[in-house]
């Protein structure tokens, strides 16, 4: 129970500490979000201090100390109002998550799923053939695979799939003429356009995976109780699962909380390369414009998510693993 509680007042302490920081940091970025808006509108021409004033107005940028502003950032926080966004003006910012959101869930959260899956059996297979040609193969190709650059597979996907072979739409999460609803041809058409999206994380979402899972194993299978397991006549496969498997998987169940903790802050190249209705397309939109409201919410998300993650992670390695605990107390 010690180690929970612990955990559990880290948890907080830094959370708190993140909160802070997503405050501060928006605002550190030069310009101002009244003078952004007004420069887009005039264009080249110039701008006059009247506009800006009443644009500033009009999104309720407030001009108090930081102080203040930052005490009724955490009552809004409490709130749960994050306020307007300046670049989707008069749309809340919570309203603009929640039409993103379920985008990136579905995108991230099913190729992370498949990526885990097929890279822990991947390398599990791998460790219990090691030496032999599967091993180097697989070993081999996801060490390269996981070497080439994220945002080059999303490109050369996009050229060859999309505007070679056509095979694919290049852009957006659904037909122009298709409108969102929950029906058959909707989700069609919607897993239709993010094929693309998803094949780009896919292509190396394994590799990690494989190489974490087999050289656990690997050293797995080496300890004195798998030895003692063979000595008792259990077959190679009992042994490679029950005994090997079970625990070289045990980072790789953290770390793939870990990953799920990021899922909303790891598609912004992706969606903004397929102008993917997502978080990260969102988030790219709001550090343009210098949407200080809608910014600070993603980063909360994102950032709540991770910390969570942590949490979820410390709590697991502490059931899976009693050693864990009995450090701690």
């Amino acid at each position: 129970m010690r180690y929970f509680l612990r955990r559990t007042a880290f948890f907080v302490i830094t959370l708190w500490a993140a909160v802070t920081l997503n405050f501060v940091i928006p605002r550190l970025q030069p310009g101002d979000p009244a003078e952004a808006i007004v420069g887009q509108l005039t264009g080249q021409g110039p701008v006059d201090p009247d506009q800006i004033r009443a644009v500033r107005l009009m999104l309720g940028v407030p001009d108090t100390s930081l102080l203040s502003q930052y005490w009724d950032y955490l009552g809004s926080l409490v709130r749960g109002d994050f306020g307007i966004s300046y670049t989707y003006f008069p749309y809340p910012v919570t309203h603009m998550i929640s039409e993103a959101l379920p985008w990136t869930l579905v995108l991230v959260g099913v190729t992370q799923v498949l990526g885990f899956l097929i890279g822990t059996v991947l390398g599990a297979f791998a460790a219990w053939r090691r030496n032999s040609r599967f091993d180097s193969f697989v070993t081999l190709g996801s060490q390269f695979v996981g070497s080439l650059p994220f945002f080059w597979i999303a490109l050369l996907l996009l050229y060859l799939l999309a505007f070679l072979a056509g095979w694919f739409p290049d852009s957006g999460g659904h037909a122009v003429d298709v409108t969102p609803s929950w029906s058959w041809a909707f989700a069609g058409d919607a897993i239709y356009h993010g094929i693309l999206p998803a094949l780009s994380i896919l292509v190396t979402a394994p590799a990690g995976w494989i190489i974490g899972m087999r050289n656990n194993m690997v050293q797995s299978l080496g300890e004195d109780y798998t030895r003692l397991a063979r000595a008792k006549g259990l077959s190679v496969r009992r042994v490679a699962l029950a005994y090997g498997a079970r625990v070289a998987i045990l980072p790789n169940v953290t770390g793939f909380a870990l990953a799920l903790g990021g899922i909303l802050g790891g598609t912004v190249l992706v969606e903004t390369i397929f102008d993917y209705p997502g978080l990260g397309r969102l988030l790219m939109e709001a550090v343009g414009a210098r949407d200080y409201p809608l910014m600070q919410a993603l980063f909360l998300f994102i950032t709540i998510g991770v910390l969570l993650a942590n949490l979820l992670a410390d709590f697991l390695l502490g059931v899976l693993d009693p050693r864990v605990r009995k450090e701690a107390a």
